[in-house]
């Protein structure tokens, strides 16, 4: 699947990696959207550890947020592809690439650490969404980015969103969901947005 088109006038940067993608917004910094496919029939179980986050060689680090944006405060690197969620593959060398791929910082945002781990929130819906992957062993899409306003905050230079978006296809098609969270400094509300046939709707 497409990722979705921007309505803003803004100049973007697309890059591929194992199985996702990000437009990247140069002027923001950070990505406008992402899209991830999971297939749940080769999602494999592998481990974090040894790997270090990394701007992406392909742009200019004046065009990315990297690590002085998360350093010494209680922001989080708020995966929007989730790392599990893309690692799979035919060959372990495959999800290991995709295990990898995800630690770049074009595929992170500032959010808040409350946000970014609640199993109400962020966490919550990440999780019900591999989980019905694996489950059916079936193939989910997802999209997902932030929310950019003129009432977002600058921290070190870095418009921080205070909103976020996730909308997933569920294929073989006939089944969406779409969530809006707030993930700002008190990020305790949520809005669902054209749901259908998803739990959390």
């Amino acid at each position: 699947m497409p990722l979705p088109a921007l309505a803003a006038r803004a100049e973007t940067a697309l890059l591929l990696y194992t199985h996702f993608s990000v437009l990247m917004r140069l002027d923001k910094r950070l990505a406008a959207v992402t899209g991830v496919g999971i297939d749940g029939e080769k999602l494999m179980d592998l481990d974090r550890s040894g790997i270090n986050w990394r701007l992406d060689p392909r742009l200019p680090a004046e065009q990315q947020t990297g690590e002085r944006v998360y350093a010494r405060n209680d922001l989080d690197r708020g995966d929007l592809v989730r790392r599990s969620s893309a690692v799979w593959g035919d060959a372990i060398a495959e999800a290991e690439q995709a295990n990898e791929d995800t630690f770049h910082y074009t595929n992170a945002a500032p959010q808040a650490a409350k946000f970014n781990q609640g199993m109400e929130l962020w966490l919550g819906i990440e999780d019900y969404l591999q989980q019905h992957a694996a489950q059916y062993r079936s193939r989910v899409v997802v999209f997902t980015g932030p929310i950019f306003s003129a009432l977002d905050p600058v921290y070190r230079g870095v418009d921080i969103p205070l909103r976020f978006f996730k909308v997933a296809a569920f294929i073989p098609p006939g089944r969406a969901g779409g969530h809006r969270l707030r993930g700002g400094p008190d990020p305790t509300t949520s809005q669902h947005t054209g749901c259908a046939a998803a739990r959390r709707c």
